[in-house]
């Protein structure tokens, strides 16, 4: 998916809204990455709407996004928000690791 897509809008899903408050995680946060961070994975079999997972830093932490579009009505949407788990990811946030 094209990174630089336009935007309509963002609807965020319930379980999505209880993970952030869970972590303490901010909208403006999740926008950040939505639009600053890195796509490192794709599913664009995905349905209703091609997905992809987003890193980004904001304030500092690591925060993984999977955000998908729909391209017809410009609409985002966010899946899930969630601190990934050093324990269970790369050093860079990008690969999971072997178990």
């Amino acid at each position: 998916m094209d990174a630089d897509r336009p935007i309509e809008s963002i609807i965020f899903s319930s379980h999505a809204l209880h993970q952030m408050f869970a972590r303490s995680r901010t909208v403006d946060q999740v926008k950040e990455v939505i639009q600053r961070g890195t796509i490192f994975t794709q599913y664009p079999e995905e349905r209703p709407y091609p997905s992809e997972l987003r890193l980004g830093f904001p304030d500092g932490d690591a925060l993984h996004v999977v955000f998908a579009y729909n391209i017809g009505t410009q609409t985002g949407y966010v899946v899930t928000a969630y601190l990934p788990n050093p324990k269970l990811w790369s050093d860079d946030f990008t690969a999971r690791r072997s178990t």
